[in-house]
């Protein structure tokens, strides 16, 4: 678990290690730490994407020159700024074997704009077991809405309705990865097992771990930005009432935060088809779950363009 090392000294919320203000009150720390309170963090050693900005734990034994999320050659850097240290590491439970399988399945697959060669052309050009970093966040909050329903509208289509509620959320995860998309970390982040977390990495002899690049306070406006979008999917579905309703509108002050640093286990896979290189992530502990780029075959786009602009030309002149 997270290490808090003492209170706010306005509202009594727990600090972490890192923190710049208080995540409820958002009142300075740097008084408290400079009295001792708070320990400074140890500076790491990574290396870092010149291309994505992605960072990676710098081991002389696990040599890794190009970055593994966008094949770009890495440069060592010592950080001016502590880094944020994974503190539960999800141990893969796919296999490379399954994770190769796994490629196969996602090039196989039978999807009308793609080239039908795919599968059979595409060759494998590397495969990078990865931990990429997620904020693992529970939190109280106080949430006040608005919105108009059909309930008690009379006559009219619509009433206005507001309300307050406290809301907790449980694990809630936000990513913290340079090399991985908002898009992809969100569609693998529900697949994780976190009751599974291990203190030290378990995994592939060459997997490598992405470091976070953000403190617990830089990574406030993402952490609210997650809870609120909670708030008011929960409002929507429980708290207004009637059947249909528009304007929703949500604000969330938090009560309480507690925070845990992830690493999540994932496959980064580049395959070639004709000259270009095309990435493919797959989930370390569910091989069913694959995101990735593929080749549209042109041959087939401009064959459905022609066929509607076809399609139009008839319908033109049979008004005619």
């Amino acid at each position: 678990m997270t290490a808090v090392v003492t209170g706010c000294e306005r509202c009594g919320s727990a600090l972490e290690v890192g923190d710049l203000r208080c995540p409820i009150c958002a009142l300075a720390v740097a008084q408290a730490r400079e009295r001792g309170v708070l320990p400074e963090k140890v500076r790491a050693k990574v290396v870092r994407c010149g291309t994505c900005g992605a960072s990676l734990e710098y081991s002389a034994e696990v040599k890794a020159p190009r970055c593994a999320f966008c094949a770009s050659v890495m440069h060592v850097e010592t950080t001016a700024d502590p880094l944020e240290q994974a503190e539960a590491f999800l141990p893969f439970t796919v296999d490379v074997a399954a994770a190769r399988e796994a490629l196969g399945r996602f090039l196989g697959e039978k999807r009308f704009f793609r080239p039908s060669d795919l599968a059979a052309a595409a060759a494998l050009r590397s495969l990078r077991p990865m931990w990429w970093p997620a904020w693992g966040f529970s939190a109280g909050a106080r949430v006040s809405w608005a919105a108009d329903s059909d309930a008690g509208s009379g006559r009219s289509q619509w009433a206005p309705h507001a309300g307050q509620v406290g809301l907790t959320f449980q694990d809630i995860l936000v990513s913290a990865s340079r090399g991985l998309t908002e898009r992809e970390c969100g569609k693998l982040a529900g697949h994780y097992a976190l009751g599974g977390a291990e203190r030290a990495p378990r995994g592939p002899e060459e997997a490598q771990v992405e470091r976070f690049d953000v403190t617990r306070s830089g990574a406030r406006r993402q952490i609210l930005a997650a809870v609120e979008a909670g708030a008011r999917e929960e409002v929507e579905r429980t708290h207004i009432p009637g059947r249909h309703f528009r304007n929703v509108h949500v604000a969330v002050v938090l009560s309480s935060l507690e925070t845990r640093r992830y690493a999540l286990p994932a496959y980064v896979l580049a395959y070639h088809y004709r000259g270009k290189v095309y990435r493919v992530v797959v989930h370390g502990q569910d091989a069913g779950v694959v995101l990735g780029d593929a080749p549209l075959s042109w041959a087939k786009v401009l064959l459905v363009v022609g066929a509607v602009l076809l399609t139009l030309l008839v319908l033109l002149f049979a008004r005619c």
